[in-house]
């Protein structure tokens, strides 16, 4: 009964092809959330595969739904002491649409395939392959020990594609139900497919819509030229005060007050990987920070669509309107309710009054992030470089987005996600996949952190 006695167990399960089976079932089920003729097989997810996966571990399990969500919520939980650790887990067993007839090798998106050393199928990244990542080391632990020596607490959302419409709520009316000591969950890439990863929040998005509507329809550039004003040329003006020429953002409520030392410090080591995209514009983005600190540390703006006139067919006239979406994705330190309106101030002041602001996200999930020496991000760094003998990249932050904000927020946990996938997963497109060697080391990184979990857990 030991610490190597769990992991071999762990890897054991991975070599014998128990893993593959459970990932093969799960991916069978066409959990198209997106698709509203898939509602059946959301529910089917729940009921048929994690509800008798978790009873067999000694889970309860009950089923939460709320009118705002889109689908059910599977909460289930296993107490062995209420004095001891409680970890909080998560996972979405809905996908994004399946895209068949567009896979390599008329590889079929619901049959888990093995294909150079990669398992080919929709959702085997996101998120199927990584929550039975971590409920197969759970139970390899469990067997291992005879015990946990700790409580656990699960949620399985069939929404996450869509949005996670609920998630928040469903949270907040059942927080004493939910609540936790920390979370630990699996989500999201890797720094690089072969360094163990850890995050512990996200970027978060504010879009904002920019128009002009000057006067009705168009007007010949010939006769009107030099006398009516062109709405493209002021909003191409306007944004050329929100982002400079080269990626600065120029409005700096849009922006934190600093990068803190202790981010810093945990970026210095992190090179992005980049293999599988394209090459870096090194002269882009805030001057004097490094990619990572670009990217996981700060704010970053885009122009994401401009119109203005007829871009299929271009006609000799002064085009009446032009429209612009930005897209900001900011960190901890900028209050998503000052964007729009310090945009306004700022584009009052340069005289641009006549531009209209609109922003098109109804909910604004603020940025999180736990600090990258608070201790259970040093205790889960120990862990899994004893388990690995590399040292995992700590991420204060995914330079993406996900619901993080429902946990450390709504439920007051610190959260710490250990990825089992890597940006080169096409996991919103065709041929989605998880290397094999990730799924091997993420089953011992997982039962090394549980049975650590059972020993010596942060107080």
């Amino acid at each position: 009964m030991t610490r190597s006695a769990a992991i071999q167990r762990a890897q054991e399960y991975f070599d014998d092809g128990t893993l593959f089976a459970d990932v093969a079932r799960r991916v069978a089920r066409p959990t198209e959330s997106q698709n509203p003729e898939r509602a059946a097989e959301l529910r089917a997810y729940l009921d048929k595969e994690m509800r008798p996966t978790l009873e067999a571990l000694g889970f309860d399990c009950q089923v939460l739904e709320h009118p705002r969500a889109k689908g059910p919520f599977l909460f289930a939980q296993r107490i062995e002491d209420p004095a001891l650790t409680t970890v909080f887990s998560y996972g979405h067993g809905d996908v994004v649409p399946g895209m068949e007839g567009r896979w390599r090798d008329a590889l079929d998106p619901w049959t888990l395939t093995p294909r150079d050393d990669r398992w080919y199928g929709r959702g085997v990244a996101d998120n199927k392959g990584q929550h039975s990542i971590n409920l197969a080391a759970l139970k390899c632990v469990l067997e291992t020990r005879g015990k946990l020596g700790f409580n656990v607490k699960y949620l399985i959302e069939m929404g996450e594609e869509m949005g996670s419409p609920g998630l928040l709520d469903v949270c907040a009316a059942h927080r004493d139900l939910l609540r936790g000591d920390v979370l630990i969950a699996s989500d999201g890439p890797r720094l690089l497919a072969e360094r163990p990863t850890l995050f512990m929040g996200s970027r978060a998005i504010v879009n904002v819509d920019l128009e002009i509507d000057a006067r009705e329809g168009g007007h010949h550039s010939g006769n009107w030229g030099g006398l009516l004003s062109n709405p493209g040329i002021q909003l191409a003006n306007a944004i050329a005060t929100i982002v400079g020429p080269t990626g600065k953002i120029l409005v700096p409520e849009w922006m934190p007050p600093e990068l803190p030392g202790s981010v810093r410090r945990a970026l210095a080591d992190c090179v992005l990987d980049t293999a599988d995209g394209p090459a870096i514009d090194p002269g882009w983005g805030e001057p004097g920070f490094t990619a990572a600190e670009k990217v996981y540390g700060w704010s970053s703006a885009e122009v994401l669509a401009f119109v203005c006139g007829n871009p299929d067919k271009p006609v000799h006239a002064i085009p009446p309107r032009a429209w612009a979406r930005m897209q900001l994705r900011y960190v901890v330190g900028v209050d998503p309710e000052a964007v729009v309106p310090a945009l306004r101030r700022h584009l009052d002041r340069l005289g641009y009054t006549m531009i209209e602001l609109s922003s098109p996200r109804q909910e604004m999930a603020p940025a999180t992030r736990l600090d990258p020496d608070h201790p259970w991000v040093q205790w889960a760094a120990a862990s899994i470089a004893e388990t690995t003998g590399k040292k995992p990249a700590i991420l204060p932050n995914l330079g993406g987005t996900l619901p993080n904000h429902v946990f450390s927020d709504t439920l007051g946990m610190p959260t710490l996600w250990v990825p089992h996938s890597y940006a080169g997963c096409s996991q919103h497109a065709p041929n989605e996949h998880l290397p094999v060697a990730i799924a091997r080391e993420g089953m011992a990184i997982m039962a090394g952190l549980y049975w650590d979990l059972g020993e010596k857990a942060p107080a």
